[in-house]
């Protein structure tokens, strides 16, 4: 099973950032383009540097560009070489989102502004509770068969992947494994992946299909694990308590 992301405590580790950055001459043309209040809150996040050099050269591209090459690729959903050509070179712009995943600059970011919308809804910045859950999702014959496998309870053949979220559906941890993987198995280290990133986590709620032997390894972990019946003579989907977060 494979982490993508997990929010927690590793955003120490990052170097450290300015807030003096390059200004952009790109017009705001695009939905997923950034605005002048969205930079403002990130800008401070992102490092002015060349990716993996120590000072230096100046900076050849506003961050800002690259920032909105980025959000523009996962908006839209294309490839790295369809990007548009007013902004900097795909390859910069995957040279810096290579960087910034493996140094923990994106995990930063959605750290910090996860915190901010908690504290502005009047919660503690760091979640005490979670809800997990998982969704297995077909997979196109290109994909190599030993990531994916076959989910036969929801007949879908391709990979499954497993969330967490904090009580109010912002994301915490993500991991993805093949669709054959048992809700239970996956569990363990998914509760694993909180309890070490989120420290103030001791209670997760989570359906039926993560009872049994979980409820013992969350146990041990220092997690309270509540499993969320099915409401009574249910047939069909119906939100649960805990398990439908708004």
């Amino acid at each position: 099973m494979t982490f993508y992301l997990v929010a927690g405590t590793g955003a120490s580790t990052i170097p450290a950032v300015s807030t003096s950055h390059m200004p952009t001459k790109r017009a705001r043309r695009y939905p997923s383009d950034t605005t002048d209040a969205e930079w403002a809150v990130i800008a401070p996040l992102i490092p002015t540097g060349q990716p993996g050099q120590r000072g230096g050269r100046p900076p050849v591209h506003a961050r800002r560009d690259i920032v909105d090459a980025i959000r523009y690729l996962a908006h839209n959903g294309c490839v790295w070489r369809a990007l548009p050509a007013d902004f900097p070179p795909w390859q910069t712009v995957y040279d810096y989102h290579a960087r910034w995943s493996a140094d923990g600059t994106v995990n930063r970011i959605h750290n910090t502004l996860r915190e901010q919308v908690r504290a502005a809804a009047g919660r503690n910045p760091e979640p005490s509770a979670a809800i997990i859950d998982s969704q297995s999702i077909r997979d196109a014959e290109t994909v190599a068969r030993t990531s994916r496998g076959y989910d036969a309870g929801k007949k879908v053949n391709g990979r499954k992947r497993h969330i967490a979220v904090d009580a109010i559906g912002l994301l915490l941890v993500v991991a993805v494994s093949a669709a054959s993987v048992h809700d239970r198995h996956a569990g363990r280290a998914l509760i694993w992946a909180v309890r070490a990133c989120c420290q103030r986590v001791t209670l997760v709620w989570a359906d039926s299909g993560y009872s049994g032997t979980l409820v013992d390894v969350a146990a041990a972990l220092g997690v309270a694990l509540q499993i969320v019946a099915k409401l009574a003579g249910q047939v069909g989907f119906h939100v649960l308590p805990r398990l439908c977060v708004r």
